[in-house]
């Protein structure tokens, strides 16, 4: 019986789908609150003031909350930067995964620093 070879492209494209499905149900709320409502004024400017957002980075939920929006969308990105690279006839090899997965690593560490440590 053949074994099959081990791969981490699993991994990845797990990612790679959470990111796509959180970019894709926040990214338009978010484009229509920041470039939309507040600028027409269907919003308050206070809405997305300092202090609320302050308040919102400050609670374990909204930081959990921008830590799951942020590096999902980071793997997610990478992914596909790494992946249409391929389609379009560049081959990033090896090099090109650790460059583009580790770019979402280090964002996404740097994420978890500054919500959940540096905050305080």
């Amino acid at each position: 019986m053949k074994r099959m070879k081990r791969s981490n492209e699993p991994i990845f494209w797990s990612l790679f789908g959470a990111g796509g499905v959180v970019a894709s149900m926040v990214a338009p709320a978010l484009v229509f609150i920041t470039g939309l409502a507040l600028p027409l004024g269907l919003l308050a400017p206070e809405a997305l003031g300092y202090e609320r957002m302050r308040a919102l980075v400050g609670s374990l939920p909204g930081a959990l909350l921008l830590f799951v929006v942020i590096s999902l969308t980071l793997w997610h990105t990478m992914h596909r930067i790494n992946h249409s690279l391929h389609d379009v006839g560049i081959n990033a090899g090896l090099a090109g995964k650790v460059v583009f997965y580790g770019l979402a690593f280090v964002g996404t560490v740097a994420t978890a620093y500054f919500l959940f440590v540096a905050r305080r």
